[in-house]
């Protein structure tokens, strides 16, 4: 990979800032930032391939300390290269690379900033924005509810890209890993981008299945008990493979 340049404190472009770091130290920083933005990229080029945006439409972010590496706006994902690395500091200025970021910065960022985030993944994912138009809160249709903390409320719809819209996307988030935004789509956050993108396929899935059952005429869906997703909550605590 190229040099990527950083911003340097006056705003300018120029070569990185490395704050006196050894060179070993630097080069293991290079290397892990490179890593990451190839897996962001195959992350986002997966939500296009899965079906759960169109276009340049969601966005993906990974963090690794202060660092925020994000989808830039407007480019289209398989173009994506490793000479297009972008990344901000946690205030939002870019420090890394010459692509302008999402225009969703600020709901990235907030997640960040206040959970432990490492990964987020917004789409506008077709079942799923359908639901955020219809009901205020997914309906506890299936026990994955309980794979993103609870029923999925839906955040108020706000102007994209405005701290309005990130604000209510928090509210809604409250001991939840994600939440449907209102006539928009969805957002959800793990500990790595493979979680956080499972979480967006779960929460599109139970999009779905509530949106079928719900067709069917002159019947209504079973929903879960409040009980019953704590306990699959704890069921899923022990699940998978333990090395």
């Amino acid at each position: 990979m190229a040099d990527t340049l950083r911003n340097t404190d006056d705003g300018h472009q120029g070569g990185r800032q490395d704050g006196g770091r050894p060179d070993a130290e630097r080069k293991q920083a290079r290397q892990d930032e490179a890593r990451l933005w190839a897996e962001l990229v195959a992350t986002a080029r997966r939500t296009v391939a899965d079906g759960l945006v169109v276009g340049t439409s969601g966005n993906v972010s990974a963090r690794v300390g202060d660092l925020v590496l994000v989808t830039p706006s407007g480019v289209p994902y398989d173009r994506l290269a490793p000479d297009d690395i972008t990344g901000v500091d946690l205030t939002g200025r870019q420090v890394l690379g010459t692509l302008a970021p999402t225009s969703e910065l600020p709901m990235h960022l907030a997640v960040y900033r206040t959970t432990d985030a490492r990964a987020v993944v917004h789409t506008h994912a077709v079942h799923a924005t359908a639901v955020s138009t219809l009901v205020p809160e997914l309906p506890p249709v299936h026990y994955m509810t309980a794979a993103l903390g609870g029923p999925v409320r839906v955040a108020p719809y706000a102007a994209y890209g405005t701290g309005e819209l990130a604000g209510n996307m928090l509210r809604a988030l409250t001991g939840r890993s994600g939440c449907l935004l209102q006539n928009h789509g969805t957002i959800t956050y793990g500990a790595t981008l493979t979680q956080a993108y499972d979480r967006t396929a779960q929460l599109e899935w139970m999009c779905r299945l509530w949106l079928t059952a719900s067709s069917v005429p002159g019947l209504t869906p079973s929903l879960l008990t409040e009980a019953q997703v704590a306990e699959a909550g704890e069921r899923l605590k022990g699940y998978g493979q333990r090395r």
